[in-house]
Parts: structure tokens; sequence; C-alpha cells
């Protein structure tokens, strides 16, 4: 009973022990064979879906409605842009991923500017902004031949003992931005705009300001994982970004944070990154076909949702 209640008040927990229970499932079918593989694949893969989901975070955080759906888009021009500037040349990765951020952050800004100024819900906004920046990509990345930089291609794939650098990399980024939502201004301002936008106004927040910035630090952050999506898979695509949508929805909502608003939880973000991941590897491993594995796929986070939070869906 005691160990239910602990559980009840860290919903964060539940996303962990989804994820261990189905790599657990996996290996009892394998019979144990590439446990360990299995794990660093999914660290790997998990990282692209985390450092978009922190972002989505913060904006589901700012209240009911509020949601960036140009992620998806966002990542495949933010992917081109970051290889064209590469050009495959080593010196330049640090400008092409300068280029990416800067790329994904004007993105974000204006999805908040289209809020803003047309007094449009987030989730038009932002998907109709989705399919400007689709046009804007195809035309400037389709057929982009461009391969990253060789050191930059090794970078996004290097293990030390069998953990992806990158993973390690990620979670100090989460370490980061788990501080900056509880101890920075910023952070306990996003936090208050959720709980009730009218009195963090009236407590002195500039709430346009904040938003802006978190629709802006989302955009940023998908600018980001394009670049690092490019490197991994050894080359831009208009379609490296699609999984992204539901995704970085999935594992905010996966991860404990309260749709509602006001309430927000980064290592959950990482739980359910993993979850999704592995969840993936074992209905692959068992044979399911597409169309069964995407209704599993469905009914399982469903359960996941309602076991780790099914009380805040009443407030």
């Amino acid at each position: 009973m005691i160990l239910v209640k602990s559980l009840a008040g860290k919903p964060w927990v539940w996303s962990f022990l989804g994820a261990l229970v189905v790599w657990l499932a996996t290996i009892a079918f394998t019979g144990g064979y590439g446990a360990g593989g299995m794990v660093t694949a999914a660290l790997s893969l998990a990282v692209f879906t985390v450092i978009v989901g922190v972002g989505q975070m913060f904006v589901i955080t700012l209240g009911p409605g509020n949601v960036d759906l140009s992620l998806p888009a966002n990542i495949g021009l933010a992917s081109a842009v970051a290889m064209k500037v590469m050009a495959g040349s080593d010196s330049m990765i640090v400008v092409g991923l300068l280029a990416a951020l800067a790329c994904g952050a004007a993105i974000g800004a204006v999805n908040y500017l289209l809020i803003w100024a047309l007094r449009i819900p987030p989730i038009i906004a932002t998907l109709s902004a989705s399919f400007i920046i689709q046009s804007i990509d195809i035309s400037y990345g389709r057929g982009l031949q461009i391969k990253p930089p060789p050191g930059f291609a090794d970078f996004t794939n290097w293990q030390i003992l069998g953990i992806p650098v990158l993973a390690v990399l990620t979670v100090l980024f989460t370490i980061g931005a788990a501080m900056a939502l509880q101890r920075m201004i910023y952070g306990r301002s996003v936090l208050a705009i959720g709980q009730n936008i009218r009195a963090a106004w009236l407590a002195g927040v500039n709430v346009g300001r904040i938003r802006f910035l978190t629709y802006t630090l989302s955009g940023a952050l998908g600018g980001i994982d394009g670049a690092l999506l490019a490197g991994y898979f050894r080359g831009a695509n208009v379609d490296i970004g699609n999984e992204y949508l539901l995704a970085s929805i999935a594992v905010v909502v996966i991860g404990g944070t309260s749709v509602a608003g006001g309430k927000a939880n980064v290592p959950g973000v990482w739980g359910a990154a993993l979850f999704l991941v592995l969840l993936l590897t074992m209905l692959n491993t068992f044979g399911v076909s597409a169309g069964v594995r995407l209704l599993l796929t469905g009914l399982i986070i469903v359960g996941v949702i309602t076991a780790a939070g099914g009380e805040k869906a009443v407030r």
C-alpha cells in the first residue's frame, strides 16, 4: 500500500516501469539474446524524442490548448539547412549547428507571433505554419544529397562502453531543463501561467514574453534535433521528422506532465521515450504486423497513461 501511494505521487515512475516491463518481455522472447544491444539502441533513438519532447513539454505546461504541431516540418527544414551549411566539412560543424538552431528558433518565434497577432488557437497556428514550412523544405531540401561531415556523423553515433555519448549529453541537458523549470524565474513563470494565467498576470508575470520564449525554445530544440538526426542517419530528409509529431506529445503525457498545464515532469520524458522505443522493438521482435502494431501501441499507451495519472483528466 505504501509503495502504491509512493508511485501515485511520482507519475514519471510508471513510464520507466513500462520501459522495464517491455524490455524484460523482449529478452524473455529472445532468450536473453541482444539484451545489452537493445538498451544501447533504445538510448540512441530515445535521445531525439527526448530533445523535442522537452520543448513540447514546456509548451504544453503553459496550459490547455498550447501545443507545437510544427515540429516535424521544423525538424525536416533544419536538417536540410544544417547539411547545406556544413557542406560535408568538419570545419563547418559548429556553424551548421548554429544555423539549424537559428532556423528552429525563428520558426518557434513565428509560431507565437501568429498566435498573438491573429488571435487563433496554438493548435491551428502551429499546424498552419507546418504546411508553410513543409513547402519551403520541399523546395529547399528535396533531393538534397549532401552527406554530413565525417566528424559529425561519427559524433552522433559515438559510444563509450556501449553508452551513446549523445545520450549522456542529453541527460545533462534534461537536468538543466529540470533545474530551469523549478529554480529559474522563467521556469516558475511557465508553471504559474499553466496553473492560472490571470493570476500569473496579476502577480506580475509577463505572460506574452514567457509564451514567446517558450514557443521559441520549442522551435530551437526542434532545429537542433533536425541537425542531429541528419548526422545520425547520414543525411537530411524532408520526412525525417514525421514520427516526432505524435511521439513528442505522447512522451509528455506518458511522462506525467499534466495536459491541463501547470505541472511538468522532465524525468518522465526520458522514461516515456525509452518505453516507446522499446515497445516498437518488442512488437517488431514478436513479428507483429504493421496494423496490429499500431493498434497494440495505442492500447498500451492508453493503459500506461491511465495507470500513471487517470485522476489528472478530472482536473
